[in-house]
């Protein structure tokens, strides 16, 4: 597996973990479709988080923040339209984090688009 994948998933797994201490059932993980895949679908009470996740070893080429552009935010947009579609859910309270995991560390910034 390439190292990237490899970083990726360790990303993802360290952000779910993070999101589970904090009190949040895990309702989808690398949930695909043809259109692409939402990496963590997460909730706590009412309310319901769209995750992407983003892992750096460091901040030399820029924060993981960044790597979220607009075109992105469409993308997951679309992708979360079709996952409560799919799942048949119909939340009241829906939002859109970006966990930046960067080296050991996780910062979660929830409805940040």
């Amino acid at each position: 597996m390439a190292r990237h994948i490899q970083l990726g998933a360790w990303g993802e797994e360290v952000a779910a973990r993070h999101y589970q201490r904090n009190g949040y059932e895990i309702l989808d993980r690398n949930w695909r479709c043809a259109a692409g895949e939402l990496d963590l679908i997460v909730r706590k009470g009412r309310q319901i988080a769209i995750v992407e996740v983003k892992t750096r070893r460091t901040t030399n080429y820029g924060h993981p923040l960044e790597a979220v552009t607009e075109d992105k935010q469409r993308r997951i947009h679309r992708l979360a339209a079709q996952w409560r579609a799919a799942t048949g859910t119909k939340a009241r309270r829906f939002r859109y984090d970006v966990a930046a995991v960067v080296g050991n560390r996780v910062e979660i910034h929830p409805g940040v688009f």
